[in-house]
């Protein structure tokens, strides 16, 4: 993973309360108690969903976002913090959870591998990237990502001992938004916290 994420970019894409909530609802039904989140940053997505669970734990390798989570966890006892990366947990989970974190790892097909292995046998693996590679854009490369993800990569790609539940894309707006971004703004690294503003509460709801 990237040696820092860049914490304007966790600052501003925080605030997208409606999408988070949103694709929380979406995943409802694979979440199952005992979670780990990889590469939780600022703990954005699991303050969507930690309320229904008694046994989360969220690791980030970037150390400013290690202490961020820290900080926003401290007195949550059913929340484990840690500062590890996947394949030295010393632990198996039910869930496990990728928000936004795999296009960040180069090794991305040894990293799914390392996840299954600390999955519990009838547990979930659910993986959020973003999508298209033909919209890489500036801001991907500001913030570490390898790539974007074609839909491809999960079909043409089998691991052991899994499979596919579900594969589809999802926010077609925010695809719609990132594009004419990238087209009429192509000196901008970071949206502006109007523009997320824009596209999570005007553009998010209509997604649903």
């Amino acid at each position: 993973m990237i040696d820092e994420y860049p914490e304007i970019a966790l600052e501003r894409f925080d605030k997208a309360n409606f999408w988070i909530l949103y694709f929380v609802f979406k995943i409802r039904k694979f979440l199952k108690d005992g979670i780990l989140e990889v590469g939780a940053g600022c703990g954005s997505f699991t303050k969507g969903y930690m309320k229904n669970f008694q046994s989360i734990t969220v690791t980030d390798s970037d150390d400013g976002s290690y202490n961020l989570l820290k900080k926003n966890f401290i007195n949550k006892k059913k929340i484990t913090v840690l500062n590890s990366l996947t394949k030295d947990i010393n632990k198996k989970f039910n869930t496990i959870l990728y928000f936004n974190v795999l296009e960040h790892v180069e090794e991305d097909k040894l990293e799914i591998k390392a996840a299954l292995e600390k999955l519990n046998n009838g547990g979930y693996l659910i993986i959020l990237v973003p999508a298209h590679q033909k919209i890489y854009s500036k801001l991907d490369k500001a913030v570490g990502h390898y790539k974007r993800y074609n839909i491809d990569f999960f079909n043409e790609n089998r691991f052991e001992n899994s499979k596919i539940i579900k594969l589809h894309f999802l926010d077609f707006f925010g695809y719609l938004l990132y594009y004419l971004n990238k087209v009429f703004f192509k000196e901008e690294t970071y949206p502006s916290t109007l523009k997320i503003f824009i596209w999570d509460k005007i553009f998010t709801p209509f997604t649903i």
